[in-house]
């Protein structure tokens, strides 16, 4: 049961992950093609925002294992 609670665990990480990253990437190329001169500094926050969005799936491989050491 704990490796199918893992699984589920993980699946839904990646999923969120992928979803916010998207979101994040296409926001950013949205404001990027709207006011070129910020691109920098958008591409920067960018790089933040993906950082924090790929900390949930960590997170929860870290959830995962001790879910399935139980």
């Amino acid at each position: 049961m704990g490796v199918i609670a893992a699984a589920i665990c993980m699946f839904g990480a990646a999923i969120g992950a992928c979803v916010g990253d998207a979101m994040v990437i296409s926001k950013t190329l949205e404001g990027m093609t709207r006011q070129p001169e910020l691109s920098g500094q958008l591409r920067t926050t960018m790089f933040i925002g993906v950082g924090l969005v790929e900390a949930m799936p960590i997170i929860s491989f870290v959830v995962a294992l001790l879910l399935m050491n139980k």
